[in-house]
């Protein structure tokens, strides 16, 4: 069996589909779509909608290729595509409010929950979110922002980034130990 590096295999992909050749870009797509998918998901409730700020985000990705300089991952760099379009599509749909009050509140959150929640219920969860605290919660506790990259992406400060997330992870706890409670018939 011959082993084909992904890497190399990917170079060649990106420089075909550079040359705007069509079965190259379905490949990069087939092989991103899936990942690129699950990132739309996470910011977008409704599946279909995700999906079409995937297809928008993918259209970006290679209207914008040849932007792309093989310094990092071509994965990431996709992602962040996907993540822009993604907060550029929920700005657009209906105005994302976020909570201006400094966070003064005491850490009443902890770290320390466990559940037995698969991912798909942890979705839900996050999908529960104000939008604000939803979209901060992903790009700090997911994407790996930190809150100065964040408050500028997202046109905030970066107490309000903070608080954000605080008022995301504190109502994130609420929820997680009242479904425990129900889990376990203590309520």
């Amino acid at each position: 069996m011959k082993v084909i590096q992904l890497h190399n295999n990917e170079q060649n992909l990106i420089k075909r589909a550079l040359k705007n050749k069509r079965n190259a870009q379905q490949a990069l797509f087939d092989l991103h779509a899936p990942k690129m998918l699950s990132v739309c998901r996470y910011y977008i409730k409704d599946v279909h909608q995700a999906e079409e700020v995937m297809l928008n985000g993918f259209l970006k990705v290679f209207t914008h290729l040849k932007s792309y300089k093989a310094a990092g991952s071509f994965e990431g760099w996709v992602r962040r595509i996907m993540v822009r379009e993604a907060i550029s599509f929920l700005r657009k749909q209906k105005h994302v409010e976020f909570s201006m009050e400094d966070m003064s509140l005491p850490n009443t959150y902890s770290d320390n929950i466990t559940s037995n929640m698969n991912v798909a219920e942890i979705q839900q969860l996050i999908d529960q979110l104000p939008e604000g605290y939803k979209m901060v919660f992903i790009l700090y506790a997911i994407e790996g922002y930190k809150h100065n990259e964040i408050a500028t992406m997202l046109q905030i400060t970066e107490g309000t980034s903070k608080s954000q997330l605080f008022k995301a992870r504190q109502m994130l706890q609420q929820q997680i130990i009242k479904q425990n409670k129900i889990e376990n018939g203590t309520t």
